[in-house]
């Protein structure tokens, strides 16, 4: 009688694990290591998480921060599977990561820098997850890391240094615009002055909230209605014309209306309104322009 023995197959006892080939006992361990992380965070990052909310909230520029964290949270649940059938292979390069997160932190702290330590969160985020995960794990998780920097304001020197060539852009635009509707204009830098009153292009009216706010929407749009990479990416580009285009003939409407109706309700109740019009113009136009793309590959293929 001979007894036949069953080799293993190499191949299948060497092939590291990922999440989902882990025993349950592993799991849990893993589980509770993730709350204690995750516990550790709030402790350390409580107060600028919640000035980071504040800021969401008060400042308009800044609102749809809110929108942010959703999709992110959205887009990693939508990658579960591929990621726990993920090789997990962990590296020492993460903690140096998460440790140059925790450095920035204490720079931004001290030197006051909102942006900093708010930037260092999703620094020792991508570190955490390279030390645990590895890079195989963060590669798959890239995107959503890179969506929450959207939820970050922009520091002021970068914001300043973006909003007045906008102003600028407003102000001469109205200036070559509001004479074809018979209405003459004289610009004093970013001051429209009109037969009726003098028109101020602020920040406020420089169209970096509309951009920032459509830019969000655009990456949103194109990530559930596109799948074409390169389509994604020109909705995203298009939306900075259409957002910088919008806002000139928001501030030409309201020079016609200062000029042809009332200036009170021009700066008040219009001033208001017609941003929530030009905004849903916007939109409309960066459907167009993914209409227009989807008609010429359609034409082309």
């Amino acid at each position: 009688m001979s007894v036949s023995t069953i080799q293993p197959n190499p191949h299948t006892e060497s092939r590291p694990s990922g999440l989902s080939d882990l025993g349950l006992a592993e799991s849990r361990r893993i589980i509770w290591a993730a709350v204690l992380i995750v516990l550790l965070l709030i402790a350390v990052y409580h107060e600028v998480l919640r000035k980071l909310v504040v800021d969401w909230w008060e400042i308009p520029d800044a609102s749809h921060g809110f929108l942010v964290p959703l999709f992110a949270a959205y887009l990693v649940w939508s990658r579960r599977e591929s990621v726990s059938r993920t090789e997990l292979r962990p590296t020492w390069s993460g903690v140096a990561v998460a440790a140059a997160g925790l450095a920035i932190l204490v720079l931004g702290v001290l030197g006051a820098e909102l942006f900093l330590s708010r930037i260092s969160l999703v620094i020792v985020l991508t570190g955490l997850i390279l030390s645990f995960g590895g890079s195989k794990i963060l590669a798959k998780l890239r995107f959503p890391f890179l969506i929450l920097l959207l939820a970050i304001p922009i520091p002021a020197i970068i914001y300043n240094q973006i909003t007045l060539p906008l102003q600028t852009l407003a102000a001469r635009a109205a200036e070559a615009l509001l004479p074809v509707f018979a209405v003459p204009v004289l610009r004093e830098g970013h001051v429209i002055v009109l037969p009726s009153m003098r028109l101020e292009v602020a920040q406020a009216c420089s169209g970096i909230r509309s951009l920032m706010s459509l830019l969000t929407v655009s990456i949103l749009y194109g990530y559930f209605l596109e799948r074409s990479l390169w389509k994604r990416t020109v909705l995203a580009l298009a939306s900075v014309p259409i957002a910088v285009v919008a806002n000139c003939l928001r501030i030409v409407g309201t020079g016609l209306c200062v000029q042809y109706w009332n200036p009170d309700q021009a700066l008040g109740f219009f001033h208001e309104f017609s941003g929530w019009v030009i905004f849903l113009v916007s939109l409309l136009c960066l459907y167009l322009v993914h209409r227009f793309m989807s008609l010429a590959n359609n034409w082309t293929g």
